[in-house]
């Protein structure tokens, strides 16, 4: 290309990138002027899944004047592509919890943090520690309550503006660009672990300035439903959700069920199947037929205090 044609065409672009507001237009026109970027020196290396939510790739502008979203890896998706990601979910996965009810001592590490991940506001929780007792004669025990991500969500059945999906991975999300609030969602669901914006959320700017992803619920939006996910954005890059990584007690498992495998906060990795048919695992409410993806170990052997004893102290 003549030196000439080639600085006109590159001041051209980058202007219009610069009025634009548009990120990632330098890598791209060095790629259109066939010149070497340090993301090309790179692709001859694996290339690492994007850490960010799907939906939070950043705009930016191609040679032949195409908007395009980019993630950390410099690969280039129209905006269909990138939010189709967080509506069909990881490839190969289906992720699955196991809570073993023997070693929660209602410390409460798991919702601080889950209020911490999703920048919850006081007064509302994607997770609950209930103190439960099933009968008079019975010990009480701690049961934390999460989403049950369910195989057979009663909830995606009744919204009338598929705002709640289920993924091939097995999640189940809120897409709140959808959500109009209707709250049936909420109403079908027997375990009520979903939340619903009232007013304006008081977010920090930066909470804010972030680009919303179903995978991440922020920033929120007032007059929609909410609810835990599992930490998609965290499953995306190999690590645990908030609430099975800060759990002292190693609690909470996470994995994926076609590996048969899963891994609490402490690094215990166990075998799935044989954790469950040593340990009695059932599932709450499966009489309903919902088939959540959440697994409970029932609280016997405990090693520490029960509720009530501890409350004696």
């Amino acid at each position: 290309m003549n030196p000439d044609r080639r600085k006109l065409l590159r001041n051209g672009l980058l202007a219009a990138g610069a009025a634009a507001g548009l990120a990632g237009g330098q890598q791209l026109l060095s790629r259109a002027l066939g010149e070497t970027t340090p993301a090309d020196a790179e692709a001859k290396e694996p290339v690492k899944e994007s850490a960010a939510p799907c939906c939070s790739s950043g705009p930016a502008l191609t040679h032949d004047h195409q908007v395009v979203f980019l993630n950390s890896a410099g690969q280039a998706k129209s905006r269909k592509e990138v939010c189709d990601e967080s509506r069909l979910g990881i490839k190969g996965r289906k992720w699955v919890m196991v809570i073993d009810l023997a070693k929660c001592d209602g410390c409460g590490h798991c919702m601080e943090g889950c209020e911490k991940m999703h920048f919850i506001p006081p007064g509302r929780k994607w997770l609950k520690v209930l103190r439960q007792k099933d009968s008079q004669n019975s010990a009480p025990y701690f049961m934390p309550q999460p989403c049950f991500h369910c195989d057979n969500p009663p909830c995606t059945k009744v919204c009338p503006v598929d705002a709640t999906y289920k993924r091939s991975d097995g999640l189940v999300l809120v897409d709140n660009d959808r959500c109009i609030g209707c709250r049936f969602c909420m109403a079908a669901c027997p375990y009520s672990v979903r939340v619903f914006n009232w007013g304006h959320p008081n977010e920090t700017p930066e909470v804010q300035a972030l680009p919303y992803s179903p995978e991440s619920g922020v920033p929120r939006r007032v007059g929609t439903v909410e609810k835990c996910d599992w930490c998609p954005d965290m499953a995306r890059v190999g690590k645990l959700p908030a609430c099975a990584a800060v759990c002292p007690m190693g609690v909470i498992y996470f994995g994926d069920q076609n590996e048969d495998a899963v891994t609490n906060g402490l690094g215990e990795t166990v075998r799935l199947t044989k954790l469950l048919k040593d340990n009695a695992g059932y599932r709450a409410l499966e009489e309903l037929g919902t088939e959540p993806r959440l697994y409970y170990l029932p609280p016997k052997n405990r090693s520490y205090p029960g509720p009530a004893e501890g409350a004696k102290k």
